[in-house]
């Protein structure tokens, strides 16, 4: 029987964990090695203790109505896309009306996660904690890790010849940015279009002598600003569109998709991508575009080599002067504090049963939270597998036999591996949910509230659809559902304009 819970980290999925954790009648105990939550988002202009955190000028790729806590949402008056500073605000007021700060011990470094001698019955964990440079040991019922992504920065220097070795310029990884002001005049090289590298290539053109962008992989490039100026997330991510790519040949939905990746510019033409891509990412970047038609940011093949003040490329290319080389390659998660016994059960999220669980272990007692990529908010995928988790732990879910996890492991795995691409955020937390229980049904809503069931079916999958029914169900779910749109309005209408002339 679980009752004790260890979280590690105060991040978005700590907070959602901690909170889970309660709502099932657990109890959590959550060590954050920083003195505040947050996590990734707390933006600081210091490099403390290593800690990931993001750059001065971000804002989200997901808007407020997506990516909100499923029971709690926005404020109606917050923008639709948030600065790192209000989605902070935001998390705290989350967790005072939770009460969840009770539950966080900081200033805590959890140094080891170990099973307890007895782990095969009890399915136990040690945890060792380090708090003012004094150790202590606890015992706890279950492990909720919710370090992130974000852990450990990926620096690929044996990819990139003479980088440390005869390039005399300064590199750094995107980790270490925080704004353009040091990049002011310069000339830098950008290597990485992730969402990052497209963001850090787009501030620094405003300062810098000249920026180039380094690309490996076809890249479409998409706006946060959609159809009549709505946020593109409840725009696409719906049921009906995710009905019609299960039903529409592959092929078909391909060229669909294409065409509305080239109906705001023509990716070709810009040395992005072609129709032609197998493998490909999609990024979110409105300003980007614009600095390639206006030459401040210049698109460039892969780096093969560096000399003492250049760069050379792939295509044969060479660009001369690079005083700055930005990194934007992305992060390696790694899990130090687990014993060995235990790494070894997984060398990915792929090998854990529904990016959760390490299927091998003999007792359900260690969860991975928030390791996952999704085409939409991580944090309410994260939300998800923290409610099914506690559920668990609870005893009201059972996971099958480790045999059905490791079948299903070894069936997905082939298939993430071959495309490499982020999981479908509706297929994903649908999954989840049906596990938990709490997927609506919606031939029972048309049946019952056709409303609902329409907004649901046409309308964004906004989180509070998980709140309708199930364990957790949350009596404002359905008014949150009906009202996103008013939500979503309400923070542009601070002019109004006499439009009576439109019927619409």
């Amino acid at each position: 029987m679980v009752r004790s819970v260890a979280i590690i980290g105060a991040g978005v999925s700590g907070l959602a964990s901690v909170k889970c954790c309660l709502d099932e009648g657990l109890e959590p105990t959550c060590f954050e090695r920083s003195e505040d939550i947050g996590g990734l988002w707390r933006y600081t202009n210091s490099m403390d203790s290593g800690r990931v955190s993001v750059y001065r000028s971000v804002i989200t790729n997901t808007s407020k109505e997506m990516s909100c806590f499923s029971d709690f949402p926005c404020p109606e008056d917050f923008p639709n896309y948030l600065p790192h500073s209000l989605l902070m605000e935001y998390f705290r007021m989350y967790a005072r009306h939770f009460d969840l700060l009770r539950h966080i011990q900081f200033k805590t470094t959890v140094l080891s996660v170990r099973k307890h001698p007895d782990f095969a019955t009890s399915g136990q964990w040690e945890v060792v904690t380090e708090t003012d440079a004094v150790h202590k040991s606890h015992t706890f019922d279950a492990v909720m890790v919710c370090t992130g992504h974000f852990q450990e920065p990926y620096l690929p220097l044996a990819s990139f010849p003479g980088i440390n070795t005869r390039f005399k310029g300064q590199y750094l990884h995107s980790r270490e940015y925080r704004d353009a002001e040091a990049f002011r005049g310069k000339r830098v090289l950008v290597v990485g279009i992730g969402n990052t590298g497209g963001d850090l290539s787009v501030e620094l053109s405003h300062v810098a002598a000249k920026v180039f962008l380094s690309v490996r992989s076809s890249t479409w490039v998409f706006s946060r600003v959609s159809d009549q100026g709505f946020p593109l997330d409840m725009i696409s991510t719906t049921r009906f569109n995710h009905f019609l790519d299960w039903l529409l040949p592959s092929a078909l939905t391909r060229r669909i998709r294409f065409r509305k990746f080239n109906s705001w510019f023509n990716h070709t033409n810009y040395g992005l991508a072609s129709t032609k891509s197998s493998n490909f990412k999609v990024i979110i970047n409105e300003e980007l575009p614009f600095c390639l038609l206006s030459g401040t940011v210049v698109l460039k093949s892969n780096v093969k080599e560096f000399t003492e003040n250049s760069a050379i490329f792939e295509d044969g290319t060479t660009e001369e002067n690079i005083d700055v080389v930005v990194f934007a390659t992305g992060y390696i998660f790694t899990f130090s504090f687990l014993e060995e016994s235990v790494r070894s059960l997984f060398d990915d999220n792929r090998s854990l049963y529904k990016r959760i669980f390490p299927p091998q272990l003999e007792k359900p007692t260690l969860a991975i939270i928030g390791l996952v990529q999704l085409t939409g908010s991580v944090m309410v995928g994260a939300e998800m597998q923290a409610r099914w988790v506690t559920g668990i732990f609870a005893g009201w879910n059972k996971l099958p036999p480790t045999s059905k996890m490791m079948a299903d492991v070894l069936k997905k795995k082939p298939l993430a591996e071959r495309k490499n691409l982020k999981m479908s955020f509706i297929s994903y937390t649908d999954e989840i949910a049906s596990c938990a229980g709490i997927k609506p049904s919606m031939l029972k809503l048309l049946l019952t509230d056709p409303q609902l069931a329409l907004a649901i079916f046409f309308g964004p999958c906004s989180p509070y659809q998980y709140r309708l029914v199930g364990r957790g169900k949350w009596r404002g779910a359905r008014d949150a559902i009906l009202t996103q749109w008013q939500r979503t309005l309400k923070p542009l209408r601070t002019r109004v304009v006499d439009d009576s002339s439109n019927s619409s």
